[in-house]
């Protein structure tokens, strides 16, 4: 069952390299600020896997994440999250900052990769992911 145990990342137009296992989603997961157990890992997988091949698009992965940041109840709990990728505690996630959590996690990204993800949270069109829309980004 490899295929279950991993999660494939894709773009449709512009291809992310690499996988995260279970146990790299497990590492997200936990610098969220939460916990979840190996039963919880593999039905968060099977809830987006979408084709049931046990691997999910990059889409469906941000659907997993803004599902699982919606469980986050708390102001405050949402404010550690954010803290997790704004390493320099400066009130925004540069593309920078975005790329060395991504490398902390074992993904390897190009830095069009990471300009594109910035570009999809960047409401105001500044470069950088702020507080308010990481939430929104995160809760939609």
């Amino acid at each position: 069952m490899l295929g279950s145990d991993k999660i494939v990342l894709k773009k449709k137009k512009k291809k992310l390299v690499g996988c995260i296992t279970k146990e790299e989603l497990d590492t997200v997961i936990r610098n969220l600020g939460q916990e979840a157990t190996e039963e919880e890992l593999q039905d968060m997988i099977r809830e987006v896997d979408g084709n049931g091949n046990g691997t999910i698009e990059f889409g469906e992965f941000l659907i997993l994440m803004s599902k699982k940041m919606k469980e986050i109840n708390s102001d405050e709990e949402l404010k550690e999250a954010f803290k997790v990728f704004d390493r320099d505690e400066n009130g925004f996630i540069s593309a920078t900052e975005l790329r060395n959590v991504m490398i902390n996690l074992g993904e390897k990204m190009t830095d069009e990769e990471v300009e594109e993800m910035i570009k999809e949270a960047d409401e105001d069109g500044d470069g950088l992911v702020n507080y308010q829309e990481f939430v929104r980004m995160m809760t939609f």
